[in-house]
């Protein structure tokens, strides 16, 4: 039996990056996944590689009728749905004078917006199939600046409170929630980028570290953990290196 043995998973930007990473390790722990995308063609390959206990469906986090329709392909094909993990997102960046509204507007929806609307479909069932749990993905950009990124800096930081309320409010029907903030992770998003100079263990995470968190947020073993902020991101935001030579 695995960690994961008759949880049901639907995980929002599944189909490659993070979200591919999670819902293979949620099923080699046992688990069934729905895995959500606008990536069809790779949804549709990752749910065939990780097989019976996986599907794919078409989903736009900023669309009411996706969320629906995610849900209930998860109930319909598994039975019930006790996990969801929000980890669809895209980063943008440019100066403030520069960066229109056409851009701050698209983030927020996707990156903010979604998650609230993953969440509001997905509660009357996880709380039916209770217990449960509600990732969100947030980042280090959620609880520190960078000159930018404005949009996804604000969209990350808005997700840590969103996350917050929803904890509260869904503690006594046994749904737990919390944010995990990843700082670099190799996936093609961070494609070419050195971090040699901000990280102390001067490399990315591989995405299969980041899962191992899901998985345990997503467990049993994580019955009192709720409305937390959970860094996996090497020490980068730790502190700074000595002021002088050691």
């Amino acid at each position: 039996m695995g960690r994961l043995a008759n949880k049901v998973a639907l995980i929002s930007g599944g189909a490659r990056g993070m979200g591919a990473a999670h819902a293979r390790e949620i099923v080699a722990e046992g688990g069934s996944v729905v895995i959500g995308d606008v990536l069809d063609e790779e949804g549709e390959a990752l749910a065939e590689e990780i097989g019976e206990r996986a599907r794919f469906i078409h989903l736009d986090v900023t669309s009411e009728r996706d969320w629906a329709d995610a849900v209930a392909l998860a109930m319909a094909e598994f039975g019930c749905l006790n996990v969801l993990v929000n980890n669809a997102g895209i980063c943008t960046m440019g100066s403030i004078e520069n960066f229109t509204l056409d851009e701050w507007n698209r983030i927020i929806n996707i990156n903010l917006t979604g998650q609230f609307l993953g969440i509001r479909a997905a509660t009357p069932a996880l709380v039916q199939s209770a217990p449960s749990s509600i990732i969100n993905v947030s980042s280090t950009q959620g609880i520190e600046g960078i000159a930018g990124l404005h949009g996804y800096t604000a969209s990350k930081f808005a997700v840590r409170g969103l996350t917050r309320c929803i904890a509260i409010e869904l503690a006594d029907r046994r749904v737990r929630a919390n944010t995990i903030c990843p700082g670099t992770i190799a996936t093609p998003m961070n494609e070419g980028l050195d971090v040699s100079g901000f990280n102390p263990m001067k490399r990315k995470a591989n995405p299969q570290e980041v899962a191992k968190l899901v998985v345990f947020l997503a467990s049993d073993e994580s019955p009192f953990i709720s409305g937390a902020d959970i860094l996996i991101d090497g020490a980068e935001l730790a502190g700074h290196g000595p002021l002088v030579q050691l």
